[in-house]
């Protein structure tokens, strides 16, 4: 993980903490930091950036499909298992911390809503560990795509919210133990 790669095309890629869209160009020089739910969080130029995994090709990586997802036997005209959800909102990361959202605690609420005709949409209230994190929108806007991703989802709002203010003790205890606070 450590290793000096150079970016082998221009690709898309957010500034962290700010939330900046930003272009890593040809020829840049990065190393991985963090590669988690198939997205790659890169130390460049004394800055950290997430680079999402549809340009990991550009990283030296193969781009994957979700074929977990593809794999299951889900009712695409009806989602109600919210156990895909959750397990979907499993692979969403904060760039800076190598927990899933959910077991940092960040996932408040989720609700399922039935459309006969269209399949289900997904109403998610979520909190970040800081209000003024400039990552929260590109985290809403990563759990939203995977969640979509579901075969019979065609809606995902994900409302970020702050009450209740987000503290350590929403962790679940295996986030702890994974960041040393046990």
């Amino acid at each position: 993980m450590n290793q000096l790669i150079t970016v082998t095309r221009d690709c898309d890629a957010t500034l962290i903490p700010s939330g900046e869209s930003i272009t890593l160009i040809k020829g840049t020089h990065v190393r991985i930091t963090q590669a988690l739910g198939g997205d790659y969080t890169l130390f460049v130029n004394g800055n950290l950036v997430k680079v999402s995994g549809s340009n990991a090709d550009a990283i030296g990586f193969k781009v994957e499909e979700n074929k977990e997802l593809k794999n299951k036997h889900i009712d695409i005209t009806k989602v109600t298992n919210e156990k895909y959800i959750w397990d979907q909102l499993k692979t969403c990361y904060d760039p800076e911390i190598p927990v899933n959202i959910v077991d940092l605690g960040l996932i408040y609420d989720l609700k399922l809503d039935f459309f006969k005709e269209k399949g289900t949409a997904v109403e998610i209230k979520m909190t970040l560990t800081a209000p003024g994190c400039g990552m929260g929108p590109a985290i809403a806007e990563d759990a939203k795509n995977k969640v979509l991703q579901i075969p019979g989802v065609f809606d995902v709002n994900i409302h970020l919210v702050w009450d209740p203010q987000w503290d350590r003790d929403m962790m679940t205890e295996e986030a702890k133990l994974q960041l040393g606070m046990l």
